[in-house]
């Protein structure tokens, strides 16, 4: 009976954030404090996924990830596509693990 409650309770909480919107009006005005802080979310998921990869390239070698994020850091700074980022940071890790052994 327990398992009941608890299937019940996740799709409640899965069909508010889908349902919600079809209700709420469609022209409505958000203070600029909400529109940024929603245009923040992306990004914020984002690091909060790749983060933890990066730290777990080399588990003994944490800094190795750390340096491979860096190196994916210039091109997408200088707003060139997500594979030269990609190729960087790829290159960057490969080289140091090159060296290191």
């Amino acid at each position: 009976m327990p398992y009941f409650w608890i299937i019940l309770g996740m799709a409640v909480v899965t069909a508010v954030p889908r349902v919600l919107p079809a209700f709420l009006p469609l022209e409505m005005e958000l203070p600029s404090w909400v529109r940024r802080w929603l245009a923040a979310v992306p990004y914020a998921a984002l690091g909060a996924l790749i983060f933890p990869g990066i730290l777990s390239v080399d588990p003994s070698r944490p800094w190795v990830g750390l340096l491979g994020g860096l190196g994916a850091l210039l091109p997408a700074w200088k707003g060139m596509p997500l594979g030269a980022s990609l190729a960087a940071a790829v290159a960057v890790v490969y080289a140091l693990q090159w060296l290191l052994h």
